[in-house]
């Protein structure tokens, strides 16, 4: 036997704990589905480099691990639906498509390569109807999971996922998912993320053309407020003491008290 030889099971096996490690890294993000589309959260205080990403009209992209490389994965899935939609017909870019894309990629990257890719994707298609909605979770070896309702990538996926299921619901309003979300991705007794340090988007089937939009600023504030609890009513100021002056007399007259 060749000095330096590996099975080919335990070279895969090497690359995936390798991915796994550098995804766990990271921070997790939440996809799920609420009463008018989709909604992306991520914990991610820059506000030039995203993890959430529109791909075409009604596909949205998350990813979780090296930036460099979730990026490249995010540009070849634009060019890929560009060049579909303008040769055939914008409705024959579908989140399917994307996703058969993308567990290609991944797979021979991660068969052949060296190295695999450290990142773990999800894109998500918006219908004209919930039971229409499309959640697909890629992993960095190629396999492709349907998800149903929601999905958890990066980081303590399996903790986050967890709390995130004692929450969800089938058609919540967008306040009460991104509620649901935000629990989800904070840890027990810890402080949930300021506003400034959340990456937040939906996929509005309400709306015409491009579903995708970011929920920033003011915008997302609005959001938020709806989820934080009523404030308690303010109590009752005590009402002020009557005056008190000299005691009067059985006729009227003022007691002085002096005996007279």
């Amino acid at each position: 036997m060749p000095f330096g030889y590996a099975s080919p099971e335990q070279i895969m096996r090497d690359r995936a704990e390798y991915a796994r490690k550098g995804i766990a890294r990271g921070r997790s993000v939440v996809v799920m589905q609420y009463a008018d589309g989709i909604l992306f959260v991520a914990p991610n205080p820059s506000k030039a480099l995203h993890k959430i990403s529109e791909i075409y009209d009604r596909i949205g992209f998350a990813a979780v691990g090296r930036y460099n490389e979730f990026e490249s994965l995010r540009l070849a899935g634009i060019r890929y639906a560009d060049i579909n939609g303008y040769t055939y017909n914008r409705s024959d870019v579908t989140g399917r498509g994307l996703a058969n894309l993308y567990a290609q990629q991944l797979g021979m990257i991660f068969t052949e390569s060296i190295k695999s890719l450290e990142v773990e994707i999800v894109v998500a298609e918006v219908g004209e109807e919930p039971g229409r909605d499309q959640i697909y979770r890629l992993t960095f070896d190629g396999s492709v999971f349907d998800e149903q309702g929601m999905a958890v990538i990066g980081g303590q996926a399996d903790a986050v996922g967890g709390r995130l299921k004692e929450r969800y619901s089938e058609g919540l309003p967008l306040a009460q998912a991104l509620d649901a979300a935000l629990f989800a991705l904070t840890e027990p007794g810890g402080e949930r993320p300021a506003p400034t340090q959340l990456e937040v988007a939906i996929l509005d089937r309400n709306r015409e053309h491009r579903k995708f939009l970011r929920l920033t600023g003011p915008r997302l504030q609005r959001v938020l407020d709806e989820t934080a609890p009523p404030a308690p009513p303010a109590e009752p100021a005590p009402a002020p003491a009557p005056e008190t002056g000299p005691p009067i007399g059985p006729e009227g007259e003022i007691d002085t008290g002096s005996g007279e």
